[in-house]
């Protein structure tokens, strides 16, 4: 399982960023920002799973990602990826951090979204 501190270790290494909490309501919620421009790449948030439209108990942890509409819709599988949750469901995805193998693609997907960002 991927954990939100294993993706903020390798956008330090890789990127050299680190998150930022923008949001008092919000506490747990962590913006991946490119260091130049400021602008997100990466959010994670803890969500209920009902908002989702996902059957779990608890909240999880999500990262929500840019990602090009061509491949957005082949991605999406309805378990662990899924559309950008208050995002532009167009151009972002949700990823279910505790559903996600971290030996998948999504430091590549991180990178994706570095790049269109």
């Amino acid at each position: 399982m991927l954990t939100r501190e294993d993706i903020f270790k390798h956008v330090k290494e890789k990127y050299g960023t680190s998150p930022d909490y923008p949001w008092e309501k919000y506490p747990n919620y962590a913006s991946l920002r490119h260091t130049s421009n400021k602008k997100w790449y990466g959010l994670i948030m803890n969500v209920l799973p009902e908002k989702l439209g996902l059957d779990d108990h608890g909240e999880i942890d999500i990262l929500n990602l840019k990602c090009p509409p061509e491949i957005s819709d082949s991605l999406r599988n309805g378990e662990n990826v899924l559309p950008g949750y208050h995002m532009d469901k167009e151009h972002w995805i949700s990823i279910v951090l505790e559903r996600t193998d971290p030996e998948g693609e999504i430091y590549n997907l991180i990178e994706q979204s570095f790049h269109l960002t």
